[in-house]
């Protein structure tokens, strides 16, 4: 590997793909691009595939390695001649809630199920999607040979569909992955789907394994899921908690622990260096903003720009967020909630309380996290917004740091990718760009009254 030498870094999100090119030897992007992907949440593999070529041309030929980091939990059910069998069920898509309490139940209860799976599973999770489409499609239950993850479905496409693999910390993120012995529990998949016979699963591969090539030669790395991508992308250290403010809102840090909350909060993923990555996951995140903006007329910018002229606490307009349901509370069916709304309520109040909603929902995941945050980095596109900037030291009670723009999940990806070619023991250093930094009173009375209203609406 020479000073030269390049490597791609693939994010495949619910939105969009993208593709960098990177300096194998310091991480710098070299050259990029992005393709869309069409809206829902369920969506035919194809299109992630057709978005990966568009995204990639002119970039992938030139990776001597490729990373794929893709988003969790989705669905991908093969058929025996690995055809797809219905279109796959994305992580934000939240029909099988109803089988949660089914999976919690057959494994033994919450507390069996976090020791069992690392988590208590969501809507979110591939088990209970598996379980869903038993009980409501059985005859493609039936027919389902084989089970991918995005990321997986693309690394086997990129190697010409030879071999199905995967990584642990993409497999922690299914429901039937232990991250206490770091293994396939192949009898729950087949209990998901309603049978004695487990589907084929693809097969583990370490964080630093080459899984095969692509037709030019490129080395294919293990890739794994977009959460642990960006943390190895940020290169979080131990006290680091990473907020990532995108179509979700997640919590994580790294962890030499398996969690196992039994509350299901905290998801006890494996991440993609060995270790564990404990993340709490919110639905509602940067859609707030866009909503709410959508709401009184304005563009980001100008959202921002009421959020700041207003007052702390937003005149006690408080907004309970769960405006499409929400994973952390588990609430599949709640929807947003605003209290304190009176006659001298103003456009600035509704920005205001509209940002710290957001801030206020991600600052219980911080809390929820098993370790006392250190430092918090934001990052993800939401964390870009000048309120949410200036805002979220207030809500959080400490310093925030805002790490340079960029794609982190691709990044991870990346790395991994270098990681791979260079065959060492442990992954490649890359030194990222400064981070900017912002500090502000705390404001607790603000997350008192956020707190108040959330639970009063517990039982709705």
């Amino acid at each position: 590997m020479t000073s030269e030498t390049l490597v791609a870094g693939i994010d495949s999100s619910t939105q969009s793909t993208k593709v960098l090119l990177v300096r194998a030897s310091d991480g710098k992007v070299v050259d990029q691009n992005t393709a869309q992907h069409p809206g829902g949440t369920e969506v035919h593999p194809d299109a992630w595939w057709d978005a990966l070529k568009e995204a990639g041309a002119g970039l992938l030929e030139k990776a001597a390695a490729i990373g794929v980091g893709g988003q969790q939990h989705g669905m991908i059910a093969l058929d025996a001649d690995d055809h797809v069998v219905r279109p796959a069920l994305l992580w934000n898509d939240l029909r099988s809630a109803p089988q949660i309490d089914t999976v919690v139940t057959h494994l033994g209860g919450p507390q069996a199920c976090a020791d069992t799976i690392g988590s208590v599973p969501a809507a979110s999770f591939t088990i209970t999607k598996l379980r869903w489409m038993f009980e409501n499609e059985p005859d493609n239950a039936h027919r389902t040979q084989a089970v991918l993850l995005p990321h997986d479905w693309l690394t086997w496409m990129l190697g010409g569909r030879t071999q199905q693999t995967t990584d642990h910390g993409d497999a922690s993120g299914t429901g039937y992955y232990s991250p206490a012995t770091r293994q396939w529990l192949p009898q729950l998949a087949a209990w998901a789907l309603g049978r004695d016979t487990a589907p084929e699963l693809p097969r583990l591969a370490a964080p630093s394994d080459t899984v095969g090539r692509t037709k030019s030669g490129a080395i294919l790395a293990a890739g794994t899921g977009d959460n642990m991508a960006a943390a190895f992308g940020l290169g979080l250290a131990p006290g680091d908690v990473a907020v990532s403010i995108g179509t979700s809102g997640t919590a994580f840090c790294v962890s030499d622990t398996v969690p196992a909350d039994p509350q299901g909060s905290v998801s006890g993923f494996a991440d993609a260096t060995g270790h564990y990555l404990p993340l709490v996951c919110t639905i509602n995140a940067s859609r707030i903003l866009t909503v709410t903006g959508a709401l009184l007329g304005v563009d980001h910018d100008q959202l921002a720009d009421l959020a700041l002229s207003g007052q702390p606490g937003a005149n006690g307009l408080t907004l309970l967020p769960y405006l499409d349901g929400e994973r952390t509370p588990n609430r599949p069916d709640a929807t947003g909630v605003l209290r304190g709304l009176t006659s001298a309520t103003r456009r600035d109040d509704l920005a205001r309380a509209a940002v710290e909603g957001l801030l206020c929902s991600l600052a219980d995941a911080v809390d929820a996290l098993p370790i006392q945050a250190q430092r918090i980095l934001l990052i993800g596109g939401g964390s870009r917004n000048p309120a949410v900037q200036q805002l979220a030291p207030a809500i959080f009670g400490m310093p925030v740091h805002v790490p340079p723009p960029g794609e982190y999940v691709a990044l991870g990806a990346a790395r991994q990718a270098a990681w791979a070619l260079a065959e060492t023991v442990t992954p490649p250093t890359w030194t990222g760009g400064d981070s900017q930094t912002f500090t502000a009173t705390p404001t607790p009375e603000t997350r008192a009254r956020y707190a108040a209203l959330r639970e009063a609406t517990s039982e709705w």
